[in-house]
């Protein structure tokens, strides 16, 4: 993981950690976020909709703010630009 991620071993261990992080703020945040929003009787897939459109974007911002506490802005600014342009459909390689 090391050679793929361009990081060193300390990187590669802030790297994991703001992942982990992330995940387990995420899963915290998940049922006050999503209960605030809808009410308990919503059915799964409405609570799953709202889940993906609310929830991804907040785990993003959570894991660039968990990235450069640990030192890793970079890293996860990068991987960040890179997922915004493979959903706009702009080549991964594309500069701006």
């Amino acid at each position: 993981m090391r050679a793929r991620w361009g990081v060193g071993f300390w990187g590669m261990i802030a790297v994991l950690t703001a992942f982990a992080l992330a995940g387990l703020t995420t899963l915290r945040l998940k049922g006050f976020v999503i209960g605030y929003i809808l009410p308990e009787t919503a059915p799964g897939w409405v609570q799953w909709t709202v889940y993906l459109i609310v929830m991804l974007p907040i785990y993003q911002v959570l894991l660039l703010g968990y990235g450069t506490l640990l030192g890793q802005f970079d890293f996860f600014w990068s991987k960040m630009k890179a997922v915004g342009r493979l959903v706009s459909g702009r080549p991964v390689g594309a500069s701006g």
